[in-house]
């Protein structure tokens, strides 16, 4: 169990995989508890993220063929050669072995969790990783659901069973840890694009010419 046990226990990128849980057009219609907008922008992050550091990620669908609809098309830009793990009827994504395969696959302990929704996708998933001895980190803003409610008790239950909370930018910057370790540059460009727009404007500031 994780337990928040910074800095004693940190996430790197030698140790993690990012698992992306159905995160479907036609669900993210639903969500209420964020912008979609910034929902999207950060889920892009998770996955540029995973291309820097060189994360195994993994994407899984439910009913896809139905009402949830297709992956987010950005997402699939993003990560167009990995192929969608579709589950025909298991909701907790780890009750689908060849979704529990491939994450017993990759050899990564942490595994960074986001998906729609917190209270369902995420949130079961999450406990059964736990249970089934990884560390956890649910990336929350990066994940949605139907109320705000529903997502406050989510995270009750996952952080009483060991899971950490966290946002896009926290654990990016976690997996980073020194700015001057390779790939600083390339997150420093996605904060400015995708994850914290101001950002943009630091950068232009820091390197305006004098005059």
């Amino acid at each position: 169990m994780l337990n928040n046990n910074y800095p004693n226990i940190r996430f790197t990128r030698e140790d993690s995989a990012i698992l992306f849980v159905d995160h479907q057009v036609g669900l993210i219609l639903g969500v209420h508890d964020h912008d979609h907008e910034t929902l999207r922008r950060n889920v892009i992050t998770l996955a540029r993220a995973a291309k820097v550091y060189g994360l195994p990620a993994i994407v899984t669908s439910s009913a896809d063929d139905g009402p949830n609809g297709p992956i987010l098309p950005e997402l699939v830009v993003e990560l167009p050669d990995i192929q969608v793990i579709k589950r025909p009827g298991e909701i907790d994504a780890f009750d689908n072995p060849d979704f529990a395969a491939a994450v017993k696959a990759t050899g990564r302990k942490n595994l960074i969790i986001s998906g729609i929704s917190t209270d369902v996708c995420v949130a079961f998933a999450a406990l059964s990783a736990v249970a089934a001895g990884y560390n956890v980190q649910a990336v929350l803003d990066a994940s949605g659901t139907w109320s705000h409610l529903a997502a406050e008790a989510a995270i009750i239950r996952m952080r009483d069973a060991g899971v950490t909370m966290t946002s896009s930018v926290a654990m990016t910057a976690e997996l980073q840890r020194d700015w001057r370790n390779p790939g600083g540059e390339v997150l420093g460009s996605i904060y400015a694009e995708k994850a914290i727009p101001f950002y943009s404007s630091l950068i232009a500031m820091t390197y305006r010419e004098p005059r």
